[in-house]
């Protein structure tokens, strides 16, 4: 049995196909995020970008999500020691940092499902960012995503 490219290979040498097969559909890093400007501390809402399909947590126009959405971040492995905000549980971050998989992520169980079916998702627990006005969106802090 061979090794998954997830353990053989560092984030720049995988292909496009390999990169885009990391993220698990979480939904977490389209959560809006509000930076404490004194500690620079990163808050977590459960307000999701407009683009977000909730269902499955997916992009509805992934190809041109950075032009419809200016800051929308488009990950590479060159930015990556940038993204402090990225979630604890995001495959990229977690690769980066050296350490596995969860055993949760579809590469690990095969399953696309099973971000959600282990809680990890966004899935039923946010709002669209265009239900809310922007001033509000400090009332919409939750700790969950960390």
């Amino acid at each position: 049995m061979s090794t998954p490219f997830w353990q053989s290979k560092s984030l720049s040498e995988m292909s496009v196909k390999e990169w885009e097969l990391l993220c698990d559909h979480c939904g977490r890093c389209c959560l809006q995020k509000l930076e404490d400007e004194d500690t620079g501390e990163i808050h977590y809402t459960n307000v999701v970008c407009d683009l977000l399909r909730q269902e499955d947590c997916r992009c509805t126009d992934y190809q041109n999500r950075a032009s419809l959405v200016p800051d929308c971040v488009v990950l590479t492995p060159e930015i990556l020691d940038t993204l402090h905000w990225m979630p604890s549980t995001c495959a990229y971050r977690l690769l980066w940092e050296g350490k596995p998989l969860p055993e949760w992520h579809p590469l690990v169980t095969g399953e696309e499902q099973t971000v959600h079916f282990a809680g990890i998702s966004i899935r039923g627990r946010v709002y669209r960012h265009s239900e809310i006005k922007g001033e509000e969106l400090q009332h919409y802090l939750v700790d969950w995503p960390q």
